[in-house]
């Protein structure tokens, strides 16, 4: 997703921090929906998933899925895909690639029901 006339502007990772990029122009736009919505709660996830997206010391709130959710192939390389619980519907799933220092966002939504189906894209 290009940037245009309008758009906030990202702040570059620092130091430690991960890069966060929108795998999927459905999770740029549900991150925009998230932010409306959860402002406080969706500068959490940004935070937490700047500095450690691997994190696992609150495993109901941030955790790496399970069976055929577990990976997802981007860029012809298979990652794992974890979820970030934003607020009670509100969730983020992304994809972490640890050798680029990379989160991947591949679908973000503050409303319940609206999950990507378990179809492995490739």
């Amino acid at each position: 997703m290009s940037p245009k006339r309008g758009d906030d502007v990202p702040p570059p990772p620092i130091g430690d921090e991960w890069r966060l990029r929108f795998a999927t122009t459905e999770a740029a736009k549900g991150w925009g929906d998230l932010c409306a919505e959860a402002a406080a709660n969706a500068r959490r996830c940004f935070e937490s998933l700047r500095t450690d997206p691997l994190s696992t010391r609150d495993p109901d709130r941030q955790h790496r899925l399970r069976g055929c959710l577990a990976t997802r192939i981007l860029g012809g390389r298979e990652l794992p895909q974890r979820e970030f619980e934003v607020t009670a519907g509100g969730r983020v799933r992304h994809l972490v690639d640890e050798v680029g220092r990379t989160v991947h966002l591949v679908y973000a939504s503050s409303a319940r029901g609206r999950w990507l189906s378990p179809v492995r894209r490739r």
